[in-house]
């Protein structure tokens, strides 16, 4: 197995921020992440997958190719390598039961990702693993009991009287929905520390190419794999913490009948998924008004006069968001800019935008107010008020 590897916590000037946290809002307190030994450089990934898939069918490279300029990913890192290759051959022989093998390769790999990118952001924010009171776990690439939650927390030596949560299979907006349980837990619990951490890897959809599963061609031009931690709490103690954001207010909402544009289904062949061609076009149609709902506990009325933190699900849902709410270019950059550099990699993603929000809003002494916001199957909408300290 690819051996994790953990980019370094930014470092943080411990000073007071340039804007009071509200009494009793949920605050980020740090930030961390974590990927996969293995780099792909996009223009490296089409001859690999075809050698690794060992596919013969040059209509099927080509549709890659050309996905694969389309989606704007530069890199991506990725659990899988030669070594799981060799060792699970099957994994690339069409229609082999390997449910069990996959899990076996993305059980352990999410967990030791997950564990790292909590120890990056552990040490970012400074204070004992001991305080930490809750954790909040998401992955859409483990299965098993007990869940993910305890082994990282027995990793990380949390203590066992931890409250621990775990999220499964909400997909791409999952690392909002985590954040909005951590705000809850942090309002409704006064002196609480929490630790929300996410983990994914594309190890349960890899498969060779097949011309009736198109949608297979858009998850490898498009997915990564990766990990992400964040400590979040209400009232930060002053000289010992550094709050960065407030989780002003919070808000999931579903879109009746869409239940079928994300469809995804767990076989003995791994996770088959089906997006529809209409999912840009759907969240076009309510974005708006789902925005307006959570500027109006701010009272705010401008797009352009806020930051926007959005789940980078691919790039025609930002050109869709951009056009409809006729936002400045530059509005999107931190969401097409992880995108670049990381892929889709699902319910992580908003945190790589967060961080890369958090240097701009700091360096260009930007916008008070934003929204985070992610979508995913349901068609489910989760969004975030969020005010930059």
């Amino acid at each position: 197995m690819s051996k994790v590897s953990c980019e370094g916590p930014a470092k943080l000037d411990h000073a007071r921020a340039r804007r009071v946290p509200t009494p009793g809002k949920a605050t980020i307190l740090a930030i961390g992440k974590a990927f996969p030994s293995q780099l792909v450089p996009q223009e490296c990934l089409v001859e690999g997958y075809i050698r690794d898939t060992k596919c013969v069918d040059a209509t099927i490279k080509e549709k890659l190719e050309r996905l694969c300029k389309t989606t704007t990913v530069k890199t991506r890192y990725t659990v899988m390598c030669k070594e799981i290759l060799d060792k699970y051959p099957e994994l690339v022989t069409e229609g082999s039961p390997t449910i069990r093998q996959r899990l076996e390769i993305a059980n352990p790999a999410v967990v030791e990702m997950a564990t790292e990118a909590s120890k990056a952001c552990i040490k970012e924010w400074g204070r004992s693993v001991e305080d930490i009171t809750h954790i909040v776990y998401v992955s859409s690439s483990e299965i098993r009991l007990p869940g993910g939650d305890l082994y990282i927390a027995n990793r990380l030596g949390l203590k066992n009287d931890v409250g621990r949560v775990m999220l499964y299979f909400l997909g791409c907006y999952g690392g909002v929905t985590g954040l909005r349980v951590a705000k809850d837990i942090a309002e409704n619990n006064p002196g609480s520390r929490i630790l929300l951490t996410t983990s994914e890897t594309t190890i349960l959809g890899f498969r060779p190419p097949n011309n009736e599963r198109p949608y297979d061609l858009v998850g490898a031009a498009l997915f990564g794999d990766g990990a992400a931690g964040v400590i979040v709490g209400a009232d930060p103690v002053l000289g010992q913490e550094s709050p960065f954001m407030e989780l002003n207010y919070a808000i999931q909402q579903f879109l009746p009948d869409t239940h079928n544009v994300i469809d995804g289904r767990l076989s003995e062949k791994g996770i088959n998924f089906i997006l529809g061609r209409d999912l840009p076009q759907r969240i076009d149609e309510n974005i708006e008004e789902f925005c307006r709902k959570l500027m109006g506990k701010g009272k705010l009325v401008e797009f352009n006069e806020l930051f926007w933190a959005v789940h980078p699900g691919g790039p025609a849902i930002l050109n869709k968001l951009e056009s409809t709410l006729r936002l400045k270019s530059d509005k999107l950059e931190c969401s097409r800019k992880a995108l670049m550099d990381y892929g889709n990699v699902s319910s992580n993603t908003i945190f790589y935008v967060i961080e890369k929000m958090r240097e701009k809003l700091k360096r260009e002494d930007g916008e008070e107010w934003g929204l985070a916001l992610a979508f995913g199957p349901g068609i489910t909408f989760e969004g975030i008020l969020i005010r930059s300290l």
